[in-house]
This record gives structure tokens, sequence and C-alpha cells, in this order.
């Protein structure tokens, strides 16, 4: 599977999609029923109470767990008609994430661990876009760093890196900053928005910090597995208003 070359459409969106725990009198509905478009080099947050359906939402768009029914696409591709060999290609190749864990490989050193996905992969990084990734994230004179050598919030920037190196369809984060100071969060999430401003990358964040949601150009606020408001241009203290009339 080749580079997406759509540029046209959302980068993913979720159609009618179901995710059930259990039945009968113990069923649980993670996801009911949801439809939603994530736009084209956006900075979307998606916000919601414990058991909201925030994390579901995320790992079925993702394609790392799948749907009880309905539909979810990155790009043009529906990801439930995959077989799991494209669908791990398709991840692989189109798709970046960034976890509250870095997930880095101890043994490599930080330019190693970016550029990873693309050695697994075969295919040679771009050398003055890694150089711009590097850069702009300050990781220029720690490249040759192994994570042990690196400060947590030096680790997150080598994982943003990586999953920004391959220039995907799509990053996913889950809690990126949960991990982190809120000096150095704030900082990987000016990153965050400044790829998607200027790098043009688009972006899904599930966090629970108004903080971190309000770096976002859209939040979508989940309760009970649906979606029950969203913001554009959100401030803190909105998000804040919000999150209490979901609790």
């Amino acid at each position: 599977m080749t580079q997406a070359t759509v540029t046209t459409g959302p980068a993913a969106r979720a159609v009618g999609a179901k995710k059930y725990y259990g039945e009968g009198d113990t069923e649980v509905r993670a996801l009911d029923d949801v439809d939603v478009e994530f736009e084209r080099g956006k900075f979307t947050a998606i916000m919601g109470p414990s058991g909201s359906g925030k994390s579901t939402l995320m790992h079925c768009q993702a394609g790392l767990d799948t749907l009880t029914g309905g539909q979810v696409f990155i790009g043009d591709t529906d990801l439930s008609a995959l077989s799991e060999r494209d669908l791990t290609l398709l991840r692989r190749d189109n798709v970046g994430f960034v976890f509250q864990a870095f997930n880095l490989v101890p043994t490599l050193s930080a330019l190693e661990n970016i550029t990873l996905p693309m050695d697994l992969a075969g295919v040679s990084p771009d050398q003055a876009w890694l150089d711009e990734v590097i850069e702009t994230v300050g990781l220029s004179d720690r490249t040759s760093h192994r994570p042990n050598e690196l400060s947590g919030g030096q680790q997150q920037r080598v994982a943003v890196s990586r999953a920004l190196a391959s220039r995907p369809e799509i990053i996913f984060a889950d809690e990126p900053t949960g991990n982190l100071d809120s000096t150095t969060g704030n900082e990987i999430l000016a990153f965050m928005k400044q790829a998607v401003d200027t790098l043009g990358q688009t972006i899904v964040m599930v966090t629970h910090d108004p903080v971190a949601a309000a770096y976002a150009d859209r939040i979508i606020f989940l309760a009970d597995g649906k979606i029950v408001d969203e913001l554009s241009d959100p401030d803190v203290e909105q998000v804040i208003d919000h999150m209490k009339q979901l609790h």
C-alpha cells in the first residue's frame, strides 16, 4: 500500500459507529451509533467523562479496534473492508500514533526511533522534511541520544516526531501529555498545533485536560457513547463549562 494521495474530503470519519460489550442486561454501548468527520488539516480533541467512549472512538477510528456495527474510514478507505494484513499496512503507511507511554525502543537512538516505522517499511525518509520536524521539536542536538538519556518531555518529542516523520494522513494522540509536567506538556501541545497550522498535519487527540483541549481547533464531547456537543476555537473556560455540564 502506498502513501494515500487523497486530498479532498475528511481525513477520517465514522458512520453509524457502534461498539457494544456484553449482551442482554449487561450490555454496554461504548459507541452508540456515532457519526463524525475529522477535517483534514485540523486539530480535533475528543473529550468526555470516564467511560464516555472517547478512547473507544479513537481506537476504532484508528483501526486498533473493530466495531460491532457501522463503518470507519481513513480517507476514502473503509477499514472494515480490509484484511488484517492490509489494515496493518494502512496503519503503518497512513496513520501516526502518539500515546501517553512514549513507546520508544530503548536500544535505539532518538533518530533511529523517529525513522523506525519507515525503516520497517523499507522507505527512505524525506530528509528535508525529517530535518524540519527534528528542528521544530528542538531535538537537533539530541538525535544520537538513547531514550534513557532524554527527559520525559524529550522522549515525547521523539514520539511526536516519529508520528510526523512519514507525513501520515492523520495522527491519533491518546492523552499525549498525560505523563508530562504542565510546562513540558504545553510545549508538546504547541508543537502539535504548529504541525497542524504550518505543516498541514491532521491530528485527533483524546484528552481529559481542558488546557490541552484548548489547543485544538475543535472539540467533540462524548457522553454514554454518543456525541453530545462540540466547540470550535475553544478557550479553557469554555471547555471547563462544557465538561461540568456532562458530569
